[in-house]
């Protein structure tokens, strides 16, 4: 498996637990801390906790590492780190307040929508 079944599992994952407006972002190239960002936000706290669980479960599951969990007891922004995808799991207020889309602007976005349910 390579690095784009990770960032599969990750967002079908995050999807799974009805994570709102997933974006994957290619940062090859653009940045040296992962080849893949993954944005995404839940409504609530639970939600935001509920989906990082299930990401580092499902990621687990299929053999990857899970490097650091960071924010999951406050559930505003939960960072996981699975080395070269990086996950951003907001609740809502915080995603548009960080607004990471815009500060990776030079970044393409990958095409996830296979990945998705409808």
């Amino acid at each position: 498996m390579d690095n784009r079944d990770l960032l599969n599992i990750a967002v079908k994952a995050a999807d799974d637990k009805r994570a709102e407006d997933i974006v994957a972002l290619n940062m090859k190239g653009i940045s040296l801390i992962a080849d893949y960002f993954i944005i995404c936000h839940g409504n609530s706290d639970k939600q935001v906790q509920a989906i990082a669980r299930e990401i580092k479960e499902k990621t687990e599951e299929s053999q990857f590492t899970v490097k650091r969990i960071e924010g999951f007891d406050e559930a505003r922004w939960v960072l996981l780190d699975l080395g070269d995808v990086v996950v951003h799991v907001f609740l809502r207020d915080e995603r548009t307040y960080y607004n990471l889309e815009r500060l990776w602007g030079d970044a393409p976005l990958e095409d996830i929508r296979s990945v998705i349910n409808p």
